[in-house]
């Protein structure tokens, strides 16, 4: 084995292990006695020699160390560096103590105060006020600034989109619409909201969001019309015709791509139409101000109408007092229908019926991925292990006791219709008694009026948890992220909790792991994971992380 050494000390080691023949030549760096020393001692390990050699190196000096003087100047210079030590210490003690007792300023009812600084007790219900204060928001329009919007008739041409999907995907896509006309200088017409397929929902964006302060709130970033330009006769040339519609837009597509492959084609048309338009717009390949642009519009911008906010005003004023006094709640989402449990292709606990009945409903749904069905029992192991499978009810119920929440915790839950029904329910609603839907809470007439348009009710449900002391999420979606991207937005002091799939499944299963380790396991590893401003990288999501273009140093 090779020993490394540092090189200054290779001289030490050459001379000290050489060979007895050598020890008669002279060298500069070694005095007489010391030779005397390696003849007297023969049996010296090279360490005892290196040690001796660097004694003499170091301590070859005008002054021996047997003369009174070199004593006196060695005690001096150990003295001056004792007496540096204990200064510098007690001025360290002296600046921690000062910073841990000395108020700081904060703010409170919109004036400046010195603020004692107390240290706080872990909460369930919010995150550490000291670590809520590094961050603000700072993608909201400026007050006073000048618009440097050209007239209508001067901009690039007219961008018309369908918005799809559900309500959640199609707030995204008028985010990214709003965004790509600025990137290209051309005039927005209001989006249109595709027809759901599945519950057919003609809900138009009238219906749910405020039209005019949308338009008002956007006049100096971009312009937008509320219709097709009336001089655009055949209207629905913009739903069918190719020679209107640009359809080979990449997913997370460049700025660059827009300006040279769609600008050209909106000059020379006047009127374009994108579809798709989901995800069609990237986060790392465009300008800072445009992921500043698409936060103005996605927190600021789009405002659901006064009466959906009034309603659910309502709900969560009955969630905070239900239990007769005020009393914090936690919003549940969760995501176990018929349709995400098939589209996951993972394996749940079931009976032998069930199992079979969602093999057939995957094989009829999903025929390319299901083919002959053999391969997919290893691949709902590896999905499982990788966190990539939505949590069961059950297992929500243990991951939150196993937190601290007791079984008095008052939860609203935002779901469709779950999976196994009651059954699968039950181990939840038994950990968790105080399980409440908006159902529950208003009566029938109360939600009559939301019941024209399926979005409605899912604008409600987005609201009563934005608004919670605690939102827990169960599985990804665009619902789940832009609710924790806008809890962190606006403060991040609510808890916005994200559970380790991937770990928790190892948890789960390990037949020798007792209550004890697993609750440590839970506590540790979702310190960590309560919607605090995070360091984004390239490609992350800025819907459920808007730190780096929308938020600034407080």
């Amino acid at each position: 084995m090779v020993e490394l050494r540092h090189p200054s000390s290779s001289l030490g080691s050459r001379v000290a292990s050489s060979p007895m023949k050598r020890d008669e030549d002279t060298s500069p760096l070694i005095h007489d006695h010391f030779s005397q020393h390696v003849e007297d001692h023969p049996r010296h390990s090279s360490r005892d020699r290196e040690r001796s050699f660097w004694w003499q190196t170091y301590s070859f000096s005008p002054f021996s160390k047997d003369d009174p003087r070199f004593s006196q100047r060695g005690s001096r210079i150990s003295l001056f560096l004792l007496l540096f030590v204990a200064i510098a210490g007690l001025i360290s003690i002296f600046s921690i103590l000062h910073r841990l007792n000395s108020p700081y300023l904060c703010k409170k009812d919109g004036i400046v105060l010195h603020c004692p600084r107390v240290k706080e007790k872990p909460s369930l219900w919010e995150n550490p006020f000291s670590a809520t204060t590094s961050w603000k928001p700072c993608a909201e329009r400026r007050e006073g600034g000048i618009s440097d919007l050209p007239p209508e008739n001067e901009t690039s041409g007219y961008l018309f989109i369908h918005a799809e999907g559900g309500l959640n995907q199609q707030r995204i896509a008028i985010c990214n619409a709003v965004a790509v006309a600025k990137i290209m200088n051309a005039t927005l017409i209001l989006p249109v909201l595709k027809q759901d397929q599945i519950w057919k929902d003609q809900t138009k964006f009238e219906d749910i969001f405020d039209v005019d302060h949308f338009i008002n709130y956007l006049k100096d970033d971009v312009r937008i019309v509320r219709d097709i330009p009336e001089w655009f006769t055949d209207k629905s040339e913009l739903f069918t015709s190719i020679r209107r519609t640009v359809k080979n837009i990449p997913k997370y597509a460049p700025a660059q791509f827009y300006i040279d492959n769609v600008l050209p084609r909106i000059k020379e048309k006047k009127i374009m139409s994108l579809k798709p338009f989901v995800d069609r717009l990237g986060y790392d390949n465009v300008p800072p101000e445009i992921n500043r642009l698409r936060c103005r519009v996605n927190y600021h911008a789009l405002k659901f109408l006064p009466e959906i906010e009034q309603m659910s005003d309502l709900l969560v004023s009955r969630m905070r007092n239900r239990t007769g006094s005020p009393n914090p709640y936690m919003a549940l989402h969760l995501r176990f229908e018929k349709g995400m449990v098939g589209l996951s292709f993972c394996d749940f606990v079931g009976t032998r019926e069930e199992k079979a009945r969602m093999a057939e409903y995957r094989q009829k749904e999903w025929p390319r991925r299901y083919k002959n069905g053999t391969h997919l029992w290893q691949l709902a192991l590896q999905k499982r292990k990788e966190g990539r499978c939505p949590l069961e009810p059950g297992e929500v119920a243990v991951i939150l006791r196993a937190m601290g929440y007791p079984k008095e915790t008052q939860i609203y839950v935002a779901s469709g219709q779950v999976y196994g029904g009651q059954n699968r329910m039950a181990p939840l609603r038994n950990m968790f008694p105080n399980l409440v839907t908006k159902e529950e809470l208003a009566s029938k007439e109360e939600l009559a009026a939301f019941r024209k348009h399926v979005t409605s009710l899912a604008a409600l449900d987005f609201l009563v948890c934005l608004k919670s002391d605690v939102f827990v999420m169960t599985h990804g979606g665009n619902f789940a992220k832009l609710i924790i991207g806008a809890r962190r937005y606006v403060g991040h002091r609510q808890k916005s909790i994200k559970p380790d799939k991937g770990l928790m499944s190892k948890s789960f299963g390990d037949p020798y792991m007792g209550w004890a380790n697993f609750v440590e396991d839970v506590v540790i590893t979702h310190q960590t994971r309560t919607g605090l401003p995070e360091e984004t990288f390239p490609n992350y999501d800025l819907w459920e992380n808007p730190l780096t273009p929308c938020m600034c140093k407080a």
